[in-house]
């Protein structure tokens, strides 16, 4: 499905905004790949382009407002601000410059290639990443249809995302999520810093701190930033194919061991690295104590090349989501009585208008309709839960003639702020007729208890709960997000218990290790000490039955002596034989009790893990309603907001 780019310009979340470097990082990257898709090679300390986009990014986030490139191309016309540096802004970058520089991109977002950008999924991590359920889940971007400056574009903003969701997790050490990225070349280079290494070189540094894995694949080590192969904790390294790909590789494993604090030995490294031959792979985990060569089995694969966009749209349709164009009303223009000015209405009517959006589709007309907008904050309150939030409601309802002119139960809700209402509508729009009663200002007031009223009735949060772990989600955060929240806490307490398990474990282990080492000794004792007596007894035999035949007495003291001893030499080799037996004997009991309590450690350990999944627990739902006390109705104004009217009469939103 395509991806939509337009929500990558919106204001990144607190945890990015409070922090100065990762901000300024992250609109570093936006306006670099942008000016790149421009075709403009930038300096971020040089260039007045990167400098000028770069303080709007900035001026715009730090006010948590949202850019789309519409309105980025009217703030290039009209910055946000009148100075940079101590320059004024016409002095730094001349009004016409400024023109020319919004013309390429207006000239970007008109072309007919460039709409597939602003259409699809908006760029969401926590979205792609789970399943409205919660479940994981495979998000696969393919960029094999983008020229090299379009590739470089996305890939950024991709990153740049990761880096921002990645933020915005608590820390942990169990495994959240996996990034893959293969064919790196280009985007992660020794020398050159293309935008994607930046938010790349990040990810390296520190996604490991919040559970985020990162896998990079390549066939030319050479091609990747040594610094970004220092901070790589696993290798899977192949035959190589050339002597500068065996230099990199090695100079990068000796800057991981060195980050480790472990010893790196070059020369057998090297040797290693020079014998693996086909389908043999060497692994280098700067964790563990050495590199462990490994052989992949045999696969059957079907090569048959990257997909191409009509396969994958064929591929995806099965699960593709059912999404809605731009919201049209089936209203017809006829119905309406249309006024070429805004009604005239006393000044203690309060009234304001929606801010216009997107470009005039063609053969349309502007007109605003009026509606009734309701702006009010709640508090959520429940000691029980542990709730205490704030929430703010914003709606907007229809005004009609006739007996219950204002009807809260059809409102719908909008996403406005009431800071960013505008005071005078569009030049050359049109305005639908006001009813009578919204030119009363008394109506405002009655409007206003009955909004009260009606949010008293109505409004309230519903929470998931865990039957079994007893957590209760966040205000706003949906079933995903929660059922997400709860397995990694299910993970990291799995992870807990596993190690309180290995401890437990490891010293009976290690007793019985080492009962079983003491007992291959002793076995080992008493076989050599058989054999000795066997050989003893054998020879005390012989020399008895010799000197009875050969002595000139066959009955004599010394003959009688040599055979008693000849028989206890065979009792002794008896009791030699039975001591053995003894030893193997208490050697394999020592190895099936060490067997048992692995067996005993694999099964309550499996068992931890079974108990800490809440994927398929079913949740239950908790309601929080608000007291009368709780509800604050900041306004309750007149609201024009803006449609587009084709020529058969259709109006559509024009504010979203």
């Amino acid at each position: 499905m395509p991806v939509s780019i337009l929500k990558s310009f919106a204001a990144p979340a607190a945890d990015v905004r409070e922090d100065t470097e990762l901000l300024r990082e992250r609109i570093s990257t936006t306006v670099t790949s942008l000016l790149g898709l421009l075709g403009i090679e930038a300096d971020p300390i040089q260039s007045r382009e990167h400098i000028l986009l770069s303080t709007i990014l900035d001026q715009t986030w730090k006010k948590e407002e949202d850019l789309d490139l519409a309105s980025l191309i009217q703030a290039i016309q009209s910055p946000p601000v009148s100075k940079i540096g101590v320059m004024d802004v016409d002095s730094f970058f001349p009004s016409k410059d400024r023109f020319a520089l919004a013309m390429k991109l207006n000239n970007l977002l008109a072309a007919p290639g460039f709409q597939a950008w602003l259409e699809g999924e908006a760029l969401d991590m926590q979205s792609l990443m789970y399943t409205p359920a919660g479940k994981p889940r495979h998000a696969i971007f393919s960029i094999a249809h983008l020229n090299d400056a379009e590739r470089m574009f996305f890939v950024t903003l991709l990153l740049s995302q990761m880096v921002g969701w990645m933020r915005a997790q608590s820390g942990t050490t169990s495994l959240r999520a996996l990034l893959y990225m293969d064919e790196i070349f280009g985007y992660f280079p020794p020398v050159s810093n293309p935008p994607s290494k930046l938010p790349l070189m990040t990810l390296l540094k520190q996604a490991r701190a919040f559970g985020l894995g990162v896998v990079l694949a390549t066939q030319n080590p050479v091609d990747l930033d040594y610094k970004g192969l220092a901070n790589t904790g696993t290798w899977f390294i192949g035959r190589l194919q050339t002597e500068r790909d065996k230099a990199r590789v090695l100079e990068g494993l000796e800057g991981a061991s060195s980050s480790a604090g472990k010893k790196f030995d070059r020369g057998r490294m090297e040797q290693t690295l020079a014998g693996l031959g086909n389908r043999i792979f060497l692994m280098n985990n700067v964790h563990e104590d050495e590199p462990v060569v490994f052989e992949t089995r045999w696969c059957l694969s079907y090569l048959r090349g990257p997909l191409t966009r009509t396969q994958i749209k064929q591929l995806m349709d099965p699960v593709r989501r059912e999404t809605s164009g731009t919201k049209s009303s089936a209203s017809n223009a006829s119905r309406f009585t249309l006024h070429a000015s805004r009604p005239m209405l006393s000044p203690d009517v309060p009234q304001h208008f929606v801010p216009l959006r997107g470009s005039k589709p063609e053969g349309s007309e502007l007109l605003y309709a009026p509606m009734l907008l309701g702006s009010s904050q709640i508090r959520f309150s429940d000691s029980k839960s542990g709730i205490d939030s704030t929430q703010d409601v914003t709606i907007l309802a229809p005004i009609a003639d006739g007996a219950v002119a204002v009807d809260w139960d059809k409102a719908t809700t909008a996403e406005l702020a009431v800071a960013d209402l505008e005071r005078d509508p569009e030049e050359g729009a049109q305005f639908l007729t006001l009813p009578a009663s919204a030119g009363k200002a008394k109506s405002y007031s009655d409007w206003s208890k009955d909004f009260g009223g009606w949010l008293f009735r109505t409004q309230k949060v519903e929470l998931f709960k865990s039957p079994t772990t007893k957590g209760v989600s966040k205000p706003g955060e949906s079933e995903r997000d929660f059922r997400v929240r709860l397995q990694q806490d299910g993970r990291e307490q799995r992870d807990k218990g596993v190690e309180t398990l290995r401890q437990k474990y490891a010293s009976k282990m290690t007793t019985l290790q080492d009962r079983i080492r003491r007992a291959e000794l002793a076995k080992e004792k008493q076989q050599a000490e058989s054999r000795s007596s066997q050989v003893q007894a054998a020879i005390s035999v012989g020399a008895s039955i010799l000197g009875a035949f050969m002595g000139r007495k066959t009955i004599s003291a010394t003959n009688i002596g040599r055979a008693t001893t000849a028989v206890r030499s065979a009792g002794r080799v008896m009791k030699e034989s039975q001591d053995v037996g003894a030893a193997e004997e208490n050697v394999a009991t020592l190895q099936q009790q060490l067997a048992d309590l692995e067996t005993q450690f694999k099964s309550e350990s499996d068992a931890l893990a079974a108990a800490t999944d809440p994927l398929n627990e079913k949740l239950d739902i908790v309601s929080i309603k608000p007291t009368k006390a709780n509800i604050a109705v900041k306004v309750v104004a007149l609201t024009w907001t803006p449609y587009w009217r084709d020529s058969k009469g259709v109006l559509t939103q024009a504010w979203v």
